[in-house]
């Protein structure tokens, strides 16, 4: 079934004199979208609505009539434009595939919806960006996305991205005696506080019986200061996440010691919308996962030209993000792994009091997305 605008009542009405009248015609409209790199877009509040079948479209500016059949209310599109946020991470992959495609806009052109790309370096500007209404649809860590929530954003998790416990890595340097997580008692250790290498140190710590908070000294840096901090002596091992593991080791800098899947961390990279937005737009959200699937099939194959494009977003060679996609597993369903993984999540916020208290993860998944897209042709 085809996505579909519907048309206002008074539209319809309006529409239905002209018939009985013998004045009936058919026209069809739509236009090419257009793309736009910018971290500041304001939403455009103009919602518009039109009716789209195999001889009609027509725009209007009064709102989208309810549907009355099921499958229907599932493809509405009630906006004239989404505000697509991406950030630079192995992890989401499969959307750069889709915007140098062009697909989300090809797809999305004949209901007169613009493309606007926001691209942003990390989780909490994207945050500051959904939460003001300039993004309607982002790709995301699970801290950042679980802290959102926390603070009052109404941002449900629409579908996954990816699961990535190998793309989390403890590193030390090249020439350093450490050899295994054992070897990190008593030592210094570098990572970004809150974040999804904080977790996994912890993890990893723990399960060699180890206290992050006892055994050994935790220092905070940003991601761009770890090949500085080993090369300086400034920390013994350093948590971080790709591609930035593989620049280092590649380069000489360091060796990894340990990954996520020593200590049980899933990696989850949720896909998020806000909630009025996903709400009114249903036909949005199905267009864009099934391109992110599609996109996801792709990449087995994909063109020489399409794939230095993507090494060039990640500032790596096409070489690396070749030998880096085995971490990666684009599941884009909601699996049942993935309430309980940003559940602990939400616990080890709250225990280093980055939260104030727990709450139940499972009322901000929206499964649903996934299951009215046709998405199985391109995953199963």
């Amino acid at each position: 079934m085809k996505l579909k605008k519907l048309l206002s009542s008074a539209t319809a009405l309006a529409l239905s004199a002209l018939m009985l009248a013998g004045c009936s015609g058919s026209s069809d409209s739509g236009s090419s979208t257009t793309s736009a790199n910018n971290t500041t877009t304001a939403a455009n509040s103009t919602t518009t609505t039109a009716a789209k079948n195999d001889d009609t479209a027509a725009n209007e500016s009064e709102g989208a009539a309810v549907d009355n059949t099921e499958d229907d209310a599932n493809l509405v599109i009630t906006a004239s434009e989404v505000n697509i946020a991406i950030q630079p991470s192995a992890a989401f992959i499969p959307l750069y595939i889709a915007r140098e495609k062009g697909w989300i806009e090809e797809a999305l052109a004949e209901y007169n919806v613009t493309v606007n790309w926001n691209d942003f370096e990390s989780g909490p500007p994207m945050n500051e960006s959904l939460a003001a209404g300039a993004s309607d649809i982002g790709v995301i860590g699970d801290v950042p996305v679980v802290s959102a929530i926390a603070a009052g954003q109404n941002n449900p998790v629409v579908a996954i991205a990816a699961h990535a416990p190998d793309s989390y890595g403890v590193i030390v340097a090249a020439d350093s005696d450490i050899s295994s997580v054992a070897d990190l008692n008593g030592k210094v250790l570098a990572t970004t506080i809150g974040s999804t290498s904080h977790e996994h140190f912890d993890l990893l710590l723990a399960a060699n019986g180890i206290d992050i908070n006892t055994d050994v000294q935790l220092v905070n840096i940003s991601t761009g200061d770890a090949a500085t901090v080993l090369a300086n002596h400034e920390a013994d091992a350093v948590a971080l996440w790709e591609p930035n593991i593989t620049r280092l080791v590649e380069n000489g800098t360091a060796k990894l010691i340990a990954t996520g899947s020593d200590c049980g961390l899933l990696g989850v990279n949720p896909i998020v919308a806000r909630a009025d937005f996903a709400d009114k737009n249903p036909g949005i959200l199905k267009v864009y996962i099934e391109q992110y699937a599609r996109a996801v099939k792709e990449f087995d194959d994909l063109d020489d030209e399409t794939l230095q494009k993507i090494a060039d977003d990640l500032s790596l060679t096409s070489e690396q993000v070749l030998s880096i996609k085995p971490k990666y597993d684009y599941v884009v369903r909601i699996t049942d792994e993935d309430a309980p993984n940003l559940q602990k999540t939400i616990q080890f916020l709250v225990k280093i009091g980055n939260l104030d208290e727990e709450y139940d993860i499972n009322d901000y998944l929206r499964p649903q997305y996934t299951e009215n897209a046709d998405i199985a042709q391109y995953l199963d």
